[in-house]
C-alpha cells in the first residue's frame, strides 16, 4: 500500500468514527448515594419491549433488542441476555479515581460446547485520540485461566479473565474489581477526570443474566 493510499484509508476511518461518535447519546451523570456508592445501572427502566432504559446496541438495534430484554424475580431486575452477538452500552460518567470499585452480579444458565467467552462486561474509563472508547474487558471464560491477561488493540480492549469454567451454572456469582487500578496498570497513564460507560456482552449461544452494578471508594 502506498503511503497516499495509507493517508486516504486513515482519513476515511477518522470520518466514519466521527459520525459514529457525534450520533452517540450523551452521557449521563451520576452522584454519590449516602452508602457511599452509586449505581452505574439497576435494570429498573425499560422500554415496551423489556429493552433498558438509555443503553444502545454496538451494531444492530433490532437484534440487540431481541437478545437483550430485562426481567425479574422475586422482585429484583435483571438483564437477561440470550443467543447474543454484539454488547449493548451505557454512557454513563462518574469520577474513577474517587469510585475505582466496580460490583456487579452475572449468573450462567447455558452455555454450548466450546465455548470461550461466557459473558464479559466492559469498564470505559477514557478515549483515545480518535474518540474511541478504551476499555477493559472483565471475562467469564470456560476456556482460558482465571487471572489471564490480554492487551488490547487498535479496536480491541484489553481483557482480564475474572472466572474460568461453567461452574455455578444456574447461581449469581458476585465479581469486585478496582477498574482505576486495573486501567492503569495496563494503559500506563490515567484515565479522563469522567468515565465513559459500560458495555456488557453475553456470548455466542449462551444464556447468561447481569445483576445491577454499581461503584464505589475502596
Amino acid at each position: 500500500m502506498s503511503p497516499l493510499t495509507r493517508i486516504s484509508v486513515r482519513t476515511a476511518v477518522i470520518a466514519v468514527l466521527g459520525v459514529v461518535i457525534l450520533a452517540l447519546p450523551a452521557r449521563s451523570a451520576v452522584t454519590a448515594q449516602p452508602a457511599g456508592g452509586v449505581v452505574l445501572e439497576d435494570f429498573q427502566a425499560k422500554d415496551a419491549e423489556g429493552f433498558p432504559t438509555g443503553w444502545k446496541a454496538q451494531r444492530n438495534e433490532t437484534k440487540a433488542r431481541q437478545a437483550y430484554r430485562i426481567q425479574s424475580e422475586q422482585g429484583i431486575a435483571f438483564l437477561a441476555a440470550r443467543q447474543a452477538d454484539q454488547r449493548v452500552y451505557k454512557r454513563i460518567a462518574w469520577d474513577p479515581k474517587a469510585s475505582p470499585i466496580v460490583t456487579w452480579r452475572w449468573r450462567l444458565k447455558t452455555a454450548p460446547a466450546g465455548t470461550d467467552v461466557v459473558a464479559a462486561v466492559f469498564v470505559s474509563l477514557d478515549t483515545d485520540l480518535m474518540v474511541i472508547p478504551v476499555a477493559t474487558k472483565y471475562v467469564w471464560s470456560a476456556a482460558k485461566a482465571k487471572g489471564a491477561t490480554t492487551e488490547g488493540g487498535l479496536f480491541d480492549a484489553s481483557e482480564i479473565v475474572l472466572r474460568s469454567g461453567l461452574q455455578s451454572l444456574g447461581e449469581w456469582v458476585e465479581e469486585r474489581v478496582n477498574a482505576y487500578d486495573d486501567f492503569k496498570r495496563i494503559h500506563k497513564h490515567e484515565p479522563a477526570d469522567k468515565a465513559w460507560g459500560i458495555s456488557l456482552l453475553g456470548g455466542p449461544g449462551v444464556e447468561v443474566d447481569f445483576g445491577p452494578i454499581t461503584v464505589s471508594a475502596p
